[in-house]
């Protein structure tokens, strides 16, 4: 469609120009003394014509003949550039194939040819970025090479490229630059570096997943659990880690953290400090009271700590179940008529349940109830797998024997008491 309109356009034209030149009968008379001219009109604007392009043909090839200084110089600078820009991708490419003295080689080659361009007063407009990244993969691929003061140098230079206050496009490469160096600084298991170089960044950086991996690596690196486990708290809430992975993470700083105090009043803070869901957790909960009743704690807090692992007993595993008999073994000084009601109560329900009998014998030992006591602990020696609760059963039997004065049950129950210990 467009064609055809164009044909008719010039068929038109031409129609015009027939018109007007075939029967144009006028003529242009110039005097010029002592001589006069006679032309056709139709020659006159032909003249005209060829005179105009000939004067904007002569004015083009001077004005092109000017500029080629200024386009040489442009071309020589559009050489550098992308020369600046191929040595920049030569040397990721050397980079990621694990050529890292030929990296660091095409990186310093990129520098320079951004040096050039700035000397020739050809300033881009992201040759600031180009500079950063250069600098950044020469750091890199020092880092590979162990050359600490090359990689210095550079991460220098690639963060004084960008103020603080730059846009935001520019201060993420400043952040990325950052939090590059203390991932540096942990491949060195420089820890307090690292964490120093993590302090700077901004808060949203700070919050980021790749940051809060460094942050938890530096921390744990560190044995500073506390901030470790706050910050493995930070990435199981990012989604970083499966749940499963992210609970046995928490669960292992938790218990880390709990069997660094060494005292009761520092244990009762860190306690306080988890979250309700991590002290629901058995072995968080064990852990805890295990260690309150080592530091001579109140025995009535281990029952607290106890109490919500106690009423899920029968779903724990077995070695689990081991451990919370344990603990409460321990903290039965000044055992109240409501955990002893409880005990008796799991035991009735589960007579088979050598555990509970032995917990059971325990609760009654402690509240002077001698002949129950006997009974069950004969019954859960008989019955016992676990060797440490089986010799402790045997070794409460002697002494109510000897209590008794009974010398031959005695020495028979210390005999089987020491067997267990092959």
């Amino acid at each position: 469609m467009r064609a055809a309109l164009w044909f008719l356009a010039l068929f038109g034209a031409a129609v015009a120009v027939a018109l007007f030149a075939g029967n144009n009968q006028g003529t242009i008379t110039v005097f010029w003394p002592p001589w006069r001219v006679d032309l056709s009109l139709n020659m006159v604007v032909l003249l005209l014509l060829g005179g105009f392009t000939l004067l904007y043909a002569a004015l083009r090839g001077l004005s092109k003949l000017l500029q080629m200084p200024v386009r040489a110089r442009l071309w020589r600078l559009q050489q550098k550039e992308r020369a600046m820009h191929g040595a920049l991708l030569d040397a990721l490419s050397q980079m990621l194939a694990g050529r890292f003295l030929r990296a660091r080689k095409a990186a310093e080659s990129a520098i320079a040819q951004a040096g050039a361009l700035d000397d020739a007063k050809h300033r881009l407009p992201h040759g600031t970025q180009l500079r950063t990244l250069a600098h950044l993969v020469a750091a890199e691929s020092s880092h590979a090479l162990q050359d600490k003061s090359t990689r210095e140098a550079h991460l220098q230079q690639a963060l004084d490229q960008i103020p603080e206050r730059a846009p935001a496009p520019m201060l993420e490469l400043r952040e990325g630059a950052q939090l590059r160096a203390a991932r540096w600084s942990l491949d060195e298991r420089d820890a307090g570096m690292a964490l120093e170089r993590l302090a700077t960044l901004p808060a949203g950086m700070a919050r980021r997943t790749l940051a809060l991996r460094a942050r938890l690596k530096a921390a744990r690196m560190s044995h500073q659990t506390e901030q470790a486990l706050e910050t493995a708290r930070l990435l199981g809430k990012h989604h970083a880690f499966s749940p499963v992975a992210a609970e046995s993470i928490v669960r292992g700083l938790a218990i880390e953290l709990i069997g660094s105090a060494h005292d009761p009043a520092q244990l009762q803070r860190i306690w306080l400090g988890l979250e309700g869901a991590e002290r629901a957790m058995p072995e968080i909960a064990v852990h805890a009271a295990q260690r309150l009743a080592q530091l001579d704690g109140d025995a009535a807090q281990v029952r607290a700590w106890l109490l919500p692992v106690w009423e899920r007993m029968g779903e724990l595993p077995d070695a689990q179940q081991l451990k919370v008999v344990q603990a409460l073994q321990a903290s039965l000084d000044g055992l109240d008529a409501n955990w002893l009601a409880r005990i008796e109560s799991a035991q009735r329900a589960d007579p088979r349940n050598a555990r509970l009998l032995y917990l059971s014998a325990m609760a009654c030992l402690q509240r002077e109830l001698w002949g129950k006591a006997q009974q069950l602990f004969t019954q859960a020696a008989q019955q016992l797998a676990d060797a440490p609760l089986r010799a402790s059963a045997w070794r409460h039997l002697a002494q109510l024997a000897e209590q008794r004065a009974d010398a031959d049950a005695a020495a028979h129950a210390w005999k089987q008491a020491a067997l267990q210990y092959p």
